[in-house]
């Protein structure tokens, strides 16, 4: 049966997946053998390049004609037969592969990744609109019901399709937990309108590990709460901002998302590799970084803290719903309101107006809420120049590599 969730949810451990993605079928096809043949409990990813993302499909189709390498697998410019043949492998052994795009208008991909037999993909139509373009998010959100419909008209006796939202990650940093919990599961709420029964719910690496064990629980709540006639499981991405440099700093990152992972109940992890900050990794280093996270994933003495994420959470789903009780409209006016405010987002269909800062205990918190239904804090103390927050930005990378200095990216990654 193709069935990721139910694959990821009984699995015997933390599943980890690679961020894996080639131009070249044959490439492409090595690596999701590699994958499968990782000392891990794993899934595999196909990662679509950045035109296709984007819909330049003539530049992707020169790239291809040429040879040229792309940062990722153009899936609308090969031959769906020679998709076909990538996937055959794994297809046959019933081994998971999910499609990962980044794309705002994602009708044509989802479209295509049903046609060659694939069902497990990732997107959402705030999570995938707002940091990625000026894609008007009401046309997101027209283009995102259309392709939950088409994925979950997939469904066989033996298919059942599978939709992640990657509401967790957002900006990738500086996004206080409560937000990307709501997001999450608002757009679970939308998949599962449009007739989706399969999801994963995402969260991503933050800045403080007690935090995130915090949101994590919530997460889960949540979800157990709000989606309770779905199957779901939630993913943990490895840091998504600004990453560290050297090999030392990047290994201890990983690990600790492997340990958080464990710690807040998460079935699958999003794994980064020490080559992160500076190329597209190699398929070796993609093994390599799998199977340490499947060795790092150990129970964890994370402490379990309620500093209000919960109650902000909630207070954000609520918000967003009463805006409208059909799920399509409520998130294009929850956004036009600022119910939803993604800090740091240049989007023009986002207020703009929430700010967030790290504090002196080193966890993500609001400095300005904008029109948001949170609790009003006192902020003074939380002030933003241009260089705190080019401090903050940069908070996570030095914290997992200054321990490792005087090393240099060159003289480690060579």
């Amino acid at each position: 049966m193709d069935d990721f969730g139910s694959y990821v949810r009984n699995s015997r451990g933390l599943v980890v997946q690679p961020r894996m993605g080639f131009s070249v079928p044959d490439t492409m096809r090595s690596g999701l053998a590699a994958t499968a043949d990782a000392r891990a409990d794993t899934v595999g990813t196909i990662t679509l390049d950045s035109f296709t993302r984007v819909g330049d499909l003539e530049t992707a189709a020169r790239a291809v004609r040429s040879g040229a390498d792309l940062n990722g697998y153009p899936v609308l410019t090969h031959d769906p037969s020679v998709t076909g043949w990538v996937i055959a492998d794994s297809v046959a052994a019933g081994f998971p592969v999910q499609v990962r795009h980044g794309s705002a208008l994602a009708h044509p991909i989802v479209d295509r990744v049903v046609q060659v037999g694939l069902s497990a993909t990732e997107g959402g139509p705030i999570s995938y609109c707002l940091p990625y373009g000026r894609t008007p998010v009401a046309d997101a959100v027209t283009d995102w019901a259309r392709t939950c419909e088409t994925l979950a008209s997939a469904r066989t006796p033996t298919r059942i399709p599978h939709l992640e939202s990657f509401g967790g990650c957002l900006m990738g940093q500086l996004c206080p937990p409560s937000l990307l919990v709501a997001v999450s599961i608002l757009e679970g709420l939308f998949f599962a309108e449009h007739g989706l029964t399969s999801m994963s719910l995402s969260y991503a690496q933050q800045t403080d590990e007690v935090q995130d064990r915090e949101a994590l629980e919530v997460l889960g709540r949540l979800a157990a709460r709000y989606l309770p006639t779905t199957q779901w499981h939630i993913v943990v991405y490895a840091y998504m901002g600004v990453y560290p440099t050297t090999v030392g700093g990047a290994t201890d990152l990983l690990g600790a998302a492997a340990r958080l992972a464990v710690a807040g109940s998460a079935d699958r992890l999003i794994v980064k590799t020490v080559a992160e900050s500076q190329r597209i990794p190699t398929i070796e280093q993609n093994v390599t970084a799998l199977e340490y996270a499947a060795d790092a994933a150990v129970p964890a003495d994370i402490p379990l803290c309620d500093s209000g994420i919960e109650e902000e959470a909630v207070a954000l789903i609520e918000g967003a719903l009463d805006c409208h009780r059909d799920i399509d409209t409520a998130l294009v006016r929850a956004l036009d309101r600022g119910i939803l405010d993604v800090p740091y987002c240049l989007h023009p269909d986002n207020r703009g107006r929430s700010r967030a800062v790290i504090d002196g205990t080193g966890r993500l918190q609001w400095s300005s809420i904008g029109s948001m239904p949170l609790p009003l804090r006192d902020t003074r103390a939380h002030a933003m120049s241009s260089t705190a927050l080019l401090h903050n930005l940069h908070h996570v990378q030095n914290k997992f590599d200054v321990p490792h200095l005087p090393y240099t990216r060159e003289e480690e990654l060579t």
